[in-house]
């Protein structure tokens, strides 16, 4: 058999250190051609009220959307953020997105979405995407999701959270200032860094890597230990959540994404917290869940459990069924034969013990 080839695509230019950030208006000026010429920037709501933009960055006819991060993204609210920026009557000539995870995803989707047909869950899945997107920059002001460095944007729909997962959902631009990261509370911080943990640990043991993934996915997890069982340091793990991002971009989530899903569709849990509850109950799949633990141990993050031993048969069963809709990733993890290896009566007693 001729052996598959990947082509993979990174993001082209990013700024790095702090006070980077200034640079955006520099940026966002060198796509503005003419006088109509405007940019959408989505910024998370945390920020409302908050002065965060570089002074001259914005002019008065862009538009600043304040994404809600209180839900996960869902492809209804991309269909009517598109719709909104639709009301301009004219394409925007960049899309920002500044904020956690969340945020850059919904970056993404609506610069996407604005140049594609149709519904965001038309584009759930893998490759659909067919023309090319608005140029898009992100800012991330949490560490942790990489998804400043993914190929996807992950949304909810009614019955599925799956991403928009294509070379088209990558951005353009980003600028990594570890300024941005120091108002982050500490629960929401250790959430957050810990996907890119996990990132690295899916990677690490999935059948769809390589040798770049590795190298990667390992320099990324040495950083992580070095960070949060040494000496904190913000721009070291901003770099660090990239390496994950790149190396998870590169090859695919595993067991813990698909479960903590589940557990986000049903429950409305976030995502790095989902994430957390679902990696502390699989060690024996991640050896690396002993390290996680140590880590939550020293931040004293106690993770409660989120479902109830007493829970209707049919939420286990949507969120059992939820986790198997992912059947990329548990492939990577399993094999081709996941469904009979990763069944779902296996599925719930897991979910059980979360």
């Amino acid at each position: 058999m001729d052996k598959i080839f990947k082509n993979s695509k990174l993001v082209p230019y990013y700024y790095l250190g702090r006070g980077a950030f200034a640079n955006l208006g520099m940026l966002l000026n060198a796509k503005r051609k003419t006088q109509g010429d405007f940019v959408v920037v989505v910024i998370d709501h945390y920020f409302s009220g908050k002065h965060i933009l570089p002074e001259g960055s914005i002019h008065a006819d862009d538009l600043v959307i304040y994404a809600d991060t209180s839900e996960e993204p869902k492809t209804t609210y991309i269909d009517a953020l598109t719709d909104q920026v639709k009301t301009k009557n004219r394409m925007p000539v960049a899309i920002v997105g500044i904020g956690g995870g969340s945020t850059l995803d919904v970056a993404k989707a609506i610069s996407v979405m604005l140049t594609n047909p149709g519904k965001a869950e038309q584009y759930q899945g893998w490759d659909l995407v067919k023309h090319a997107p608005v140029y898009k920059i992100g800012v991330p002001t949490i560490a942790g999701t990489g998804a400043e460095f993914t190929r996807t944007a992950v949304l909810t729909g009614k019955d599925k959270k799956l991403g928009i997962n294509s070379d088209y959902s990558v951005f353009d631009q980003v600028i990594l200032d570890a300024d941005l990261l120091e108002t982050v509370p500490k629960e929401q911080f250790i959430y957050t860094a810990m996907d890119c943990f996990v990132h690295n640990c899916e990677s690490l043991l999935g059948r769809i890597n390589d040798t770049m993934t590795i190298a990667l996915a390992e320099k990324s997890t040495q950083m992580m230990k070095e960070i949060f069982l040494g000496e904190m340091d913000l721009e070291k793990l901003l770099v660090a959540s990239s390496l994950g991002g790149l190396a998870v971009a590169n090859s695919s989530v595993g067991i813990c994404h698909p479960l903590s899903y589940g557990l986000s569709i049903e429950l409305g849990l976030h995502h790095g917290f989902a994430i957390c509850v679902a990696f502390n109950q699989l060690e024996e799949y991640y050896p690396e869940v002993a390290t996680f633990k140590k880590i939550l141990e020293k931040y004293e993050i106690h993770l409660p459990k989120v479902v109830s031993d007493d829970i209707a048969e049919e939420q286990l069963e949507r969120m059992a069924v939820a986790t198997m809709l992912n059947e990329k990733p548990l492939s990577n993890a399993f094999g081709d034969d996941w469904e009979n290896i990763f069944t779902k009566e296996k599925i719930k007693s897991l979910l059980r013990k979360m």
